[in-house]
């Protein structure tokens, strides 16, 4: 069976990019630019590993934005992307891989039609690159004039991953002339290699200046849907000294009656993420009936649901929970409410609102036989092809 290995070169500085962190590392949708990188890759069933390039003062930033995943430990880079490149290769030989995929760490909108396409074209002594024909009118410029027309016939825009037998471009590379090549291919072409081009993605591009992630930012967004659930519960009162309010117990000379421990907060945020899916509500997964659940913490329930979230590829984008009784007091409590939740989703403080309000005296609430919540939840989750 073949093994491919990709080679994300991230060793750059991303000085053209401006700014104290290098680009790489900087946040895309809420992911670091190299994690959506690399993930493009591991998720792919014909890549049988991932290892990156870094520069040597990016150990913490390459830690902790994809030190959780399962990569070949990282190789140091060198001064060019060329010399990288090849620490990088040279690092893998007694790995014993077919083909080597490489690929820049700031491409992170990496399609897997793309990658497959560049597999299925790779053998022994022919290297893959993907592009895109050139459509656009090209014209030289002299001192900011134009300097006529260039012909556009046969132009292509090049991208990566650049697909190569892993013998054969450790060699090209080795051998290379000098260390101003562009590309991979261009090393491989000149030693003496046929190099096919296929097609590409318009959504592949590198992120070089600020409007670059910006632009990736709105491709972004058109990989995605955003949901919204909404939740509601309610608890009547009953002997007790204390309430449990979204994970926080608060004083009070009632309490709220429930199987579990009645936590009208988390039981509403709850059905709200699984409304978000179309998941049932909670009685589906913790009924009443079950007795594993009497007196349980709702923050299980209010996990489950996440997760179940997260198993569908989706991220919570926001919750916003509206509480209402007579008493007891939420003000006091709101701050940790919020953080409550906020950890038990692990979430940002700010994508968590909690508010309260009363009926003005009507209804059950109204005469402080009860508390209810009402909750929405809104999540973003991969497009619907």
């Amino acid at each position: 069976m073949t093994s491919s290995l990709a080679l994300i070169v991230a060793a750059g500085t991303g000085t053209r990019f401006g700014g104290t962190v290098p680009k790489q590392y900087l946040p895309l949708g809420g992911v670091p630019v190299l994690r959506r990188t690399i993930t493009a890759f591991a998720q792919h069933p014909r890549v049988s590993a991932v290892r990156v390039v870094i520069h040597p003062d990016h150990h913490d930033l390459y830690a902790a934005a994809v030190g959780d995943m399962n990569l070949l430990p990282p190789v140091v880079g060198a001064a060019s992307r060329q010399a990288s490149t090849l620490n990088g290769l040279a690092a893998c030989e007694a790995d014993g891989f077919d083909i080597v995929l490489i690929h820049d760490a700031v491409r992170p909108l990496v399609d897997g039609e793309t990658i497959s396409r560049v597999l299925d074209g790779v053998d022994a002594h022919t290297g893959v690159v993907p592009g895109l024909a050139v459509t656009d009118t090209l014209r030289r410029s002299h001192d900011g004039l134009s300097a006529g027309t260039v012909d556009r016939s046969g132009l292509w825009r090049v991208q990566t991953p650049q697909g190569f037998a892993y013998h054969a471009i450790l060699k090209a590379h080795r051998s290379a002339p000098h260390d101003q090549f562009t590309d991979d291919a261009a090393i491989f072409e000149a030693a003496g290699y046929p190099v096919r081009l296929v097609k590409g993605h318009v959504d592949n591009t590198k992120v070089t200046i600020p409007d670059d992630m910006e632009a990736a930012e709105i491709r972004l967004m058109g990989q995605y849907e955003f949901r919204t659930g909404m939740g509601f519960d309610v608890h009547e009162f009953g002997p007790g000294s204390s309430i449990m309010i979204c994970g926080v117990e608060v004083p009070h000379d009632r309490t709220a009656v429930g199987h579990s421990d009645a936590d009208v907060g988390l039981h509403a945020l709850t059905d709200a993420l699984l409304g978000s899916i179309g998941a049932g509500d909670i009685g589906t997964y913790f009924p009443p009936s079950d007795p594993r659940w009497k007196g349980a913490d709702s923050a299980t329930f209010l996990r489950h649901a996440a997760s179940l979230v997260a198993d569908k590829g989706g991220r919570i984008v926001n919750v916003d929970l509206t509480l209402m009784c007579e008493r007891p007091k939420i003000g006091p409590h709101r701050e940790a409410m919020i953080a409550r939740i906020a950890d038990i989703l692990q979430l940002s403080p700010d994508r968590v609102a909690v508010k309260a309000t009363t009926t003005e005296k009507l209804g059950f609430l109204g005469r402080s036989e009860g508390i209810a919540g009402q909750a929405v939840a809104t999540i973003r989750m991969p497009a619907d092809e």
